[in-house]
Order: C-alpha cells, then sequence, then structure tokens
C-alpha cells in the first residue's frame, strides 16, 4: 500500500503543519494575549505593538504546539481524537516539523524583538519553554499534577500582552495570569474525565488515572469554587466595574452549576458539555473585562 501512496497524493505539507499548531487552540492564546494588551493602556493600543505583537505570540505559540505533536506522537498514537495527527500517520517527518517549528518560532521571537520589545520576546521564549519542554516532556509523563503546574505556561499569554504594551509586567497583569491559572485544572479535567480511558490506555497520569473519577470530580468542583473567587478579584482591585460584576456572576454561577451537577450525577456527556462551557466562559470573562474597560460604569 506504501508503495501506491505517491506524493501526489501526499496531503500539502504546510496545510499539515498547520494542522499540527492547534490553530483552535492558538486563537484562544492570541485572544486572551490581544485583551491583556487593550486591559494595559487607556487608550488605543499602538498598531504596530498590536499587530506584529500578536503575530509573533501567535507564531512562537504554534510553534510550541507543533513541538508538543511531536514528542507526544506516541501517546497521540492511542488516543482516539489524536490519532489522525500527521505526525502520528507519517505523512510529516520528524526533521520536517522541527524545522518548520523553527523557523516560524524564530519568525514570531524576531518580531517581538524588533518591533515590541526585549521584555515581551523573553517572557515568549520562557513560555515556549514552560509548554514545549517543562511541560511536555517533564511534567505531563510524570505527576497528576501536571495541568496544574504546567498550567503557568498556559496562563502567560495576557502577560505577554500587556509587557508588549507597557514593557512591564504589573499586579493586574498577574491578576489576569492568575485568572487563566485558576480556570485551567477544571477545563482539563473536564477533558480527562470523559477521555479517562484512553489516557489510562496511553499510560498518562491523568488525575481520573491515578486517583479515580469520584476524586477528579470533587477536585473539578472545588477548583471551580476557587476559580470564582479569584475571578472576583479584579473588582476588589478596581482593576473592573459593573459590567465585569454583572458578567462574572453569570459565568461563574454557570461554571458552578456544571460543577456541581458534575460531583453529583457524572456523565460523559455532561463533562463534555462542561469542558465546551469552559472555553465560552474564558472567553466571554475576557471580553467582559474588554468592555468594562472601555466602557466603565
Amino acid at each position: 500500500m506504501h508503495d501506491a501512496f505517491t506524493l501526489k497524493d501526499r496531503p500539502n505539507l504546510l496545510a499539515q503543519f498547520y494542522e499540527l499548531t492547534k490553530p483552535r487552540v492558538v486563537l484562544l492564546i492570541v485572544f486572551t494575549a490581544v485583551i491583556g494588551m487593550f486591559l494595559a493602556t487607556p487608550g488605543m493600543v499602538d498598531l504596530t505593538v498590536l499587530f506584529c505583537g500578536t503575530l509573533g505570540i501567535a507564531l512562537v505559540a504554534g510553534a510550541a504546539a507543533a513541538i508538543n505533536c511531536l514528542v507526544e506522537q506516541p501517546i497521540d498514537a492511542k488516543m482516539a481524537r489524536t490519532r489522525s495527527r500527521p505526525t502520528v500517520r507519517g505523512s510529516i517527518t520528524s526533521v520536517q516539523t522541527v524545522s518548520l517549528a523553527a523557523l516560524i518560532g524564530g519568525a514570531g521571537l524576531l518580531l517581538l524583538a524588533v518591533f515590541v520589545n526585549v521584555l515581551t520576546m523573553w517572557l515568549t521564549v520562557a513560555t515556549f519553554i514552560g509548554y514545549a519542554v517543562i511541560y511536555t516532556r517533564l511534567l505531563k509523563p510524570a505527576t497528576p499534577q501536571n495541568i496544574v503546574i504546567g498550567g503557568a505556561s498556559g496562563a502567560m499569554p495576557p502577560v505577554l500582552g500587556w509587557a508588549a504594551v507597557t514593557g512591564t509586567v504589573s499586579p493586574d497583569a498577574l491578576l489576569l495570569f492568575l485568572i487563566i491559572f485558576a480556570w485551567t485544572p477544571p477545563h482539563f479535567w473536564a477533558l480527562a474525565l470523559y477521555r479517562r480511558e484512553e489516557y489510562a490506555k496511553a499510560g498518562v497520569p491523568m488525575l481520573p488515572v491515578t486517583h479515580g473519577e469520584a476524586f477528579t470530580r470533587l477536585y473539578v468542583l472545588l477548583y471551580t469554587i476557587i476559580l470564582s473567587a479569584v475571578t472576583l478579584l479584579p473588582l476588589a482591585t478596581q482593576m473592573s466595574g459593573l459590567i465585569y460584576l454583572i458578567a462574572v456572576l453569570l459565568l461563574n454561577g454557570v461554571f458552578l452549576w456544571y460543577a456541581v451537577a458534575i460531583y453529583r450525577r457524572y456523565s460523559d456527556a455532561l463533562a463534555r458539555r462542561t469542558f465546551s462551557y469552559s472555553i465560552v466562559y474564558l472567553s466571554a470573562l475576557f471580553t467582559a473585562l474588554l468592555l468594562d474597560h472601555y466602557f466603565r460604569f
């Protein structure tokens, strides 16, 4: 069969690499980074910083995602949602993946260094290392707390955006970091619950695999309560006002309803809906922060 598989049949190399960059994940990363940029200034963000900062962060995030796919190829082959990735199918080689990741990652860092500022570039480098190396290589295969510790790299985008505009990292920027850091465990454990058998088959020590479903359901609830408390902090620091207050109460109310439901009457379908809602939740929360920033009551 391999002899019949010609270059003409092979999917476009760049299209395959684009798939490895996890564009939907990168979109959420870029979205929170851009919100961080706008929250850092009372006026309009400089257009050069906005464009080059957004593109630079997106390119490096895509490179990190591609390296993640390459490193996790043996795990991906055992999981239904990832076994069709080009790295698993063998339709893109390791050398090609690394070369393309180095190309777009290097271009992203160059954009940040030249057109934004050096602090943002180095923070982005640290984020890349945190995700592609520390989380992927060290934490994920070693501890069920991988997503808690490794969540620090995923929480960095708004800090990168803030640093791009101001050249500093302020307490408000760290508060944005804290929100995503607290959001990551209930978001990801909802996924891990309904994918627990796949993680077990792949030998990944996710919390439902090592501590069981009931324990994970409790932790989803506890971390959602923590998240609800953390998301009130922008009100306490006067970073946000009435628009954000209304939005955060509604969004937290729904998330807590899902968390309680998972704890009391779990089903895989409910976990799927919780996971999907958590993405909507974070997007809506940061949108509310942005609206409140410019239309403060």
